[in-house]
């Protein structure tokens, strides 16, 4: 999710490249159960569309260099977290990173050699993507070879019930299982509930924390907190009823009571994008 790298405040949940070692404190401490945080380990066959963004370069071999997450929705389109792609993330410009991959069909990142890793072949960062109030963050990447048909998911449009209130979600990634910078090799995810934008609007009023908008926001997490995406998660996946409703953005903390994420809301990229529905 985005959480500003101090997760103190409003976190970028991507890993900046400053911090490619990779010990990032947290401001608080996590439920006791929290292990993505709350969550569960996952074999990408069950999610093929998930998917790692990777550069050796700028983050090292370590878990193959993964530093984002992402989603296919078409065979060679990916959608991330806008900030994912940030100088402050990355250390250079996008354009500037030679190596940037995405990696599929990969469930262990550490010791797993299979899946394919495909290079970006165009990123597009929203032009009206906003650091402060964390409105627009969202990313579309064009990979240099297709996909196999299977790893695409479906994204929902506007009113599909997915989006409802109360609906159970999972958000998969391979980031912090702790908010205190714990990173596993293996894919995770987490399940988590679609709750009111009323909630968020209360947890994120506006100012240093970040400002929640309703209508390309959605909020999701648990009111007591322990289930939640963390550092390392953005651009990743948030999934009810089969079909791609989030990508994970921001929050405060990882897994905080009263504290929810924040995720793109699918819908309003595609309508941003003139995309029809998957």
């Amino acid at each position: 999710m985005r959480r500003r790298l101090a997760r103190a405040l409003a976190r970028p949940l991507a890993l900046a490249a400053a911090a490619s070692a990779i010990s990032v404190a947290s401001s608080a401490p996590v439920a006791a159960d929290s292990v993505v945080i709350g969550g569960f380990p996952v074999d990408v066959s069950e999610s093929p569309w998930t998917v790692a963004l990777s550069s050796r370069d700028r983050f090292g071999g370590t878990r193959a260099g993964q530093f984002c997450g992402g989603v296919a929705v078409g065979r060679s389109t990916v959608l991330t977290a806008a900030h994912c792609l940030d100088k402050e993330v990355l250390g250079v410009a996008p354009e500037r990173v030679h190596d940037l991959k995405v990696i599929t069909g990969r469930t262990d990142l550490l010791s797993d050699r299979s899946g394919r890793e495909i290079a970006v072949r165009r990123s597009w960062v929203n032009p009206a993507y906003d650091g402060v109030s964390n409105f627009g963050d969202y990313a579309v990447l064009t990979l240099a070879e297709p996909l196999p048909a299977g790893s695409v998911i479906g994204m929902a449009a506007d009113g599909d019930p997915a989006y409802a209130v109360g609906e159970v979600a999972t958000v998969y990634g391979w980031g912090d299982t702790s908010g205190a910078g714990e990173y596993p090799n293996s894919l995770r995810a987490a399940r988590v509930h679609v709750l009111s934008d009323e909630l968020c609007e209360d947890a994120y009023p506006g100012g240093s924390d970040g400002t929640y908008e309703a209508e390309s926001m959605l909020c999701a997490g648990e009111r007591g907190g322990g289930r939640d995406a963390c550092q390392g998660d953005s651009g990743g996946p948030l999934v009810a009823r089969g079909r791609l409703i989030g990508l994970v953005s921001w929050g405060i903390g990882c897994g905080r009571a009263g504290s929810p994420g924040v995720y793109m809301r699918v819908s309003d990229i595609m309508r941003t994008l003139g995309w029809t529905r998957a």
